[in-house]
């Protein structure tokens, strides 16, 4: 069998029962080749070095991938951002630290793999700072029943992971709401809870013409004020903020330091003071 074919067959596809009998047949590497092809990869660039590492290590992916199940996301797809974060690891790997390349490929598998879960799991994105994205992977395991957190568990749970009560009871909210399509068609079973599309009841206020004049006279009266603030500035000020600020080729502080003969350090200080200036005058 051709390497070529080889690949092909370890590539993640409709049969994911072969795949993962396909990558079974891949040899495990001792550990001393490991690290004289990891060699040959950082000093050489040799790609065929490469292919062996990655190929050597797809069982792995695979065994990952299992555990991300409960997220309701196919399999096969999880597998394929697992083998991206495998060959990013094969890339950096470094033999002379003296770890496994195993060791060092989980973290990069799982952040895509992780990547990819947040991304797909609901349609609205359920975690986005550090903080959440640690609760989101780590709640439901952490959660001792199947009802709503109590304080004492919000509390041990917010111990645990490092993160603060309120943390704890807003991803527990985001992991139990549910994504709803906008134009959700009647539910015509008559035993069931008859619930209307959003848009049955949503209001598009975008063409409202009590906005649409609120928003023109807000605009307007922001724009007199901005014109106002600039006549009261002199004349080197208002030049700078406007050629800082409005003009289509914004200028750097060292062309206008040049201009006028002074440091960057000035300009950036004229600029300052005038901005405090428009600002009370906006703000009044």
């Amino acid at each position: 069998m051709t390497q070529a074919l080889d690949v092909s067959l370890a590539l993640p596809g409709q049969n994911l029962q072969a795949y993962k009998q396909s990558v079974q047949r891949f040899p495990m590497l001792a550990a001393d080749e490991e690290r004289r092809l990891a060699e040959r990869l950082r000093d050489e660039n040799d790609v065929d070095a490469a292919w062996q590492l990655v190929t050597s290590h797809l069982r792995f992916v695979v065994k990952i991938a299992r555990g991300y199940s409960g997220y309701g996301l196919n399999e096969g797809d999880l597998i394929q951002e697992g083998n991206v974060g495998l060959m990013k690891a094969v890339k950096r790997f470094d033999p002379t630290v003296g770890v496994r390349l195993v060791s060092f490929a989980v973290h990069w598998i799982r952040a895509e793999m992780h990547e990819y879960v947040l991304k797909n799991w609901r349609i609205v994105k359920v975690a986005t700072t550090k903080a959440q994205r640690k609760l989101f992977f780590n709640l439901r395991s952490s959660k001792k029943r199947l009802g709503w957190l109590n304080t004492a568990e919000a509390d041990d749970i917010a111990n645990d992971l490092g993160v603060s009560r309120e943390d704890v009871y807003e991803m527990e909210r985001r992991l139990a709401a549910h994504d709803e399509a906008f134009d959700q068609p009647l539910d015509d079973d008559a035993d069931s809870v008859r619930r209307f599309a959003p848009q049955a009841y949503l209001e598009d206020r975008r063409f409202d013409p009590a906005d649409i004049v609120e928003t023109q006279e807000w605009e307007a009266e922001s724009q007199s004020r901005v014109l106002s603030g600039l006549a009261d500035l002199d004349e080197r000020s208002r030049d700078i903020i406007e050629r800082r600020w409005m003009a289509e080729e914004k200028a750097t502080l060292h062309e206008l330091a040049d201009e006028y003969e002074v440091s960057a350090e000035r300009i950036r200080q004229i600029e300052v003071a005038a901005m405090k200036k428009l600002r009370r005058v906006l703000e009044a």
